[in-house]
This record gives structure tokens, C-alpha cells and sequence, in this order.
């Protein structure tokens, strides 16, 4: 039964966030007929979504602690310049329940779910302890938080291992143990608290059974205020390191109509547990036998989601912006239908040979692909500075087909004719991705880049594209033969608790 609720005019909105996300989020404001405030640091003055905006505001030196993750200071500006909303965009303060309760103090619509929403959904347990009240599979672990080393021992064990243990608090792959011997379980309980203490203040752990050859499969999910929700399908995000995401993909190759249609019930559940309102994303695993277990949920707009607009034809920024006027849900899950096939490659300014270190310096170029298919959402132009004080992300490069092998095709295109100049970036290593066997069959987990990918393998795959070899084919042979030397099969039996030791990358997720 739908509930009473007042339409909340919306004219101008604040974009408390940099870069691409900024730019892409104002895009949208201004299509519909709305204005946009930008805010900046010192060393953003100049930057693309600051003079997009229709007003911009100074907000502190260049530290995003000293700036954008001031709520104080981004409140004081939306009431500076009149903005009747705030959007969050991601990282920095999106999922900061404090900030969202101090902008509607304020009297400004927060354009994302509640306080309590972002709260229960933003600690690990209390997620779990919210879905399994909707009889929401979860991954078999501890029930509650972990501070004795004593208690991890005696619970890993009823647990069985590999175990994985998880800072309570927190994500991005910080407090984060994959642990394989019993007996190594104290001392790796005892690095993941250390780190999650110093990552977000909150020692806590829990542990949950390590789930082998894992997919990560998440789900978009759109709730209004009067009781409507539904999914807009889901996206393939296994291609990742150190549980960071790197090329993400809709649909997936793994699911079917069925499982599809399950799992998206399944994350509606998993909003109605918390009262979501606004756009969220459900996060699961699913395991070699194809059954799912809820994971997190994200109470925002997700880096990937202009895969999920390709497919569905949604624009997810004015929705969200709709649904925090009060306005009643436009679409209904009868009319939903993937529409092809897109992927993303998250385009970094990082030393791929130098173990992906940051590549800071300013874009002598910066010429982005066009074509059939093709969306790039860059926050950056010729001459702009790769800073070293934020996430060194580029541009998100995106490509739509009729299905998976045309999407991919194409997206090998517009990387090869994605020029930039003036910084290191990753753009072949995501050749490389999407070049390989593993990858281009659709059999492939979490641990596709600690199988399949080091140092040498990256040269002799430079090497052999420029000499016009067909590295696919040599991959396939060197794949056969590592697998009959060692007598492990590298695509099944990869540690993915380990990576390349000269693995490195800041990112926002």
C-alpha cells in the first residue's frame, strides 16, 4: 500500500564530489532543467566538473580530509548558493551516515537512502544480522564480532577452512585475511585487527567460510519512499585485485534466466530489510555450484553503474534525483529488459610494468575514443594535473554491443585508439584482460588476476601484440603447459588470498 508522501521541490543541487562522478552527475542536473553547484579544493579550481557547474565554491586546500570530507564546509556552501539537495556521488561522504542526518537538519533533501539505512547497511554485521531476518542466504560465519583470538580459533574450526576473516567496519579489501592453515589463523586475525583499527577506528573482525572459485555478482536495486522497488539486473565484477574491482560487465556470463530472477528478488529483500530508499547495490558471492550468498551492500551510486545504464536505458542519477523529490517509482520490473551486452574498464594513470604504481603529471594528452557503442565519463581534458592527492582514476571507458563478443570487440577498439599522453595508464593491461581465453569464455572468479597475471606474462603480451603474434592462442599453450609442469591447474587452484608482489593501486571501491 503506497504511503502519503509530499513532493520536495528540487531546483539546485550541490555535487559534494570531484572528478568524473561530479561531471556525470551535473550532466545529468542539467538535462533536466536543474542547476548545479560544484565544490573544490585548492588544486581543483580549474578542473572540468568545477567550471561545468553552474556555480562552484571554494572549500579547502587540496587533502580531501582537510576539504572534501568536511561536511561542515559542503553544508555551509549548499546554503551559500541556495542548493535545495545534496548528491553524494561515491566515496568521500556518500555513505557517511552523520553527513546525511546533518543535511536534512539542515532542511536540504540528501539525494541517497536515509541515515539509519546507510548505518545498518554500512557495518558488516548489522547488514547480516538485517537481511537474515528476510531469510537472505548467507555465507556460513561467525554471528557476531570477534575481539578474542582465543574465540576465532574455536569458531574457525566449526567453521572449516579456508577462512576468511573481515574487518567488521570498513571495506575495499583493508582488514582482510584469507587464511588457509589453522595454525596461521592468530597471527593473520591479529593483522586484519591491527588494520582495520588503523583503517576506520573499529578493531572488530568476524569470520565467514572462504568461498572457493568465487563470482562476484552484484545487483542494482531502485526504492522509492511509497513501498515500490525493483532491479535493473545485475553486473559481473569478478575481474579484481586485491578485492578491487577492475573490469566490470552487464549481465554476467554465469547467470540464467532463473538465477537472475531469484537473486534479484533476493536483493530487494535485502533493501526492504533496511527500509531503502534511493539507488543501492547488493552484493553477493556465488560459488562453483551456483548459489549465492549476500556480501555488503552499497548505499550509493556504484563506479560500474554506466554498465547497467547501456542495458536497461536508465539514466540511475535522474531516478535517484526523483526519487528524492517523493515522486512515485517510474518503472515498473514488467518492462525492464537487457538491451546487449556493456562492459567497463576503470582507466587509471598508473605504471603497470612498475607494479602499478601511481603515475602522477599533467595530460600533455588526452583524446578520448568515440563510436558505435562507445561511452567514456572522464573527469579530465588535455593539460589537467593527475594528482597525488586523490584516487588516480582517469576516465571510465565503457562499450555496448549487441552481445558479449561485439561489446568486447569494440572495447578493444576504443582502447587502442584512446590516446593519452603525459602518464603511465592501464589501458593495455585491459587489453590484456580482455584478450585473454579465461576472460573471453566467461570461465573465470575472483582470482583471474593471481592466475593469470605477473610481470612477465604482461611484457611477453606487449611484446607479442607488437610483433602481431596471436597471443591468445600462445596463452592457451603456456596456460596447457604451466598446468601439465606443475600439476595445478592455475584457473582452479590460484591462492586468491595472494597477488603479484608488486601489486599496487589506490582505488575509490
Amino acid at each position: 500500500m503506497s504511503q502519503a508522501v509530499p513532493i520536495r521541490p528540487i531546483t539546485k543541487v550541490l555535487v559534494a564530489n570531484r572528478g568524473e562522478i561530479a561531471l556525470r552527475i551535473m550532466r545529468t542536473i542539467r538535462a533536466m532543467g536543474l542547476q548545479s553547484v560544484a565544490v573544490y579544493s585548492d588544486v581543483d579550481g580549474n578542473m572540468p566538473f568545477a567550471r561545468y557547474a553552474d556555480e562552484a565554491v571554494h572549500i579547502g586546500p587540496a587533502p580531501a580530509s582537510e576539504s572534501y570530507l568536511i561536511s561542515e564546509r559542503i553544508i555551509e556552501a549548499a546554503r551559500k548558493t541556495g542548493a535545495d539537495a545534496i548528491h553524494p556521488g561515491y566515496g568521500f561522504l556518500s555513505e557517511n551516515a552523520a553527513f546525511a542526518e546533518a543535511v536534512e537538519a539542515a532542511d536540504i533533501a540528501f539525494i541517497g537512502p536515509g541515515p539509519e539505512s546507510i548505518s545498518t547497511m554500512g557495518d558488516k554485521l548489522s547488514a547480516k544480522a538485517a537481511v537474515a531476518a528476510q531469510n537472505v542466504p548467507l555465507v556460513p560465519g561467525s554471528d557476531g564480532e570477534v575481539t578474542d583470538l582465543d574465540e576465532a580459533e574455536r569458531l574457525a574450526a566449526g567453521i572449516g577452512f579456508p577462512v576468511m576473516v573481515k574487518a567488521s567496519a570498513g571495506g575495499g579489501g583493508k582488514g582482510m585475511r584469507v587464511v588457509h592453515d589453522p595454525a596461521l589463523l592468530r597471527s593473520e586475525t591479529e593483522r586484519a585487527m591491527s588494520e582495520a583499527t588503523s583503517a576506520f577506528g573499529n578493531g572488530a573482525v568476524f569470520l565467514e567460510r572462504f568461498v572457493t572459485e568465487p563470482r562476484h555478482i552484484e545487483i542494482q536495486v531502485l526504492c522509492d519512499a511509497h513501498g515500490n522497488g525493483v532491479h535493473l539486473f545485475e553486473r559481473e565484477c569478478s575481474i579484481q585485485r586485491r578485492h578491487q574491482k577492475v573490469v566490470e560487465e552487464a549481465p554476467s556470463a554465469l547467470l540464467d534466466d532463473d538465477l537472475r530472477e531469484r537473486m534479484g528478488a533476493c536483493a530487494l529483500d535485502c533493501a526492504a530489510s533496511c527500509g531503502y530508499v534511493g539507488a543501492g547495490t547488493v552484493e553477493f558471492l556465488v560459488d562453483a555450484d551456483r548459489k549465492f550468498y549476500f556480501l555488503e551492500m552499497n548505499t550509493r551510486l556504484q563506479v560500474e553503474h554506466p554498465v547497467t545504464e547501456m542495458i536497461t536505458g536508465v539514466d540511475l542519477v535522474e531516478e535517484q534525483i526523483r526519487i528524492a523529490r517523493g515522486e512515485v517509482l517510474r518503472i515498473r520490473q514488467e518492462n525492464l529488459r537487457i538491451q546487449g551486452h556493456a562492459i567497463e574498464l576503470r582507466v587509471y594513470a598508473e605504471d603497470v610494468p612498475a607494479g602499478f604504481l601511481p603515475s602522477t603529471g599533467n595530460l600533455a594528452s588526452h583524446v578520448a575514443p568515440e563510436g558505435p557503442g562507445i561511452r567514456v565519463d572522464a573527469g579530465v581534458e588535455t593539460g589537467d594535473a593527475i594528482s597525488i592527492y586523490y584516487d588516480p582514476m582517469i576516465a571510465k571507458l565503457c562499450a555496448h554491443g549487441m552481445d558479449r563478443t561485439q561489446a568486447i570487440e569494440r572495447l578493444k577498439r576504443a582502447i587502442d585508439e584512446y590516446l593519452i599522453h603525459g602518464v603511465e595508464t592501464t589501458l593495455d593491461f585491459g587489453r590484456f584482460v580482455l584478450d585473454h581465453p579465461a576472460f573471453t569464455s566467461g570461465k573465470f572468479d575472483t582470482g583471474f588476476v593471481a592466475a593469470h597475471f605477473d610481470q612477465a606474462r604482461f611484457e611477453a603480451y606487449m611484446e607479442e601484440r607488437r610483433s602481431g603474434l596471436d597471443w591468445s592462442a600462445a596463452t592457451a599453450v603456456l596456460s596447457s603447459s604451466e598446468a601439465t609442469r606443475t600439476g595445478v591447474d592455475n584457473a582452479s587452484e590460484a591462492d586468491h588470498s595472494t597477488e603479484t608482489a608488486g601489486w599496487r593501486g589506490r582505488y575509490a571501491e
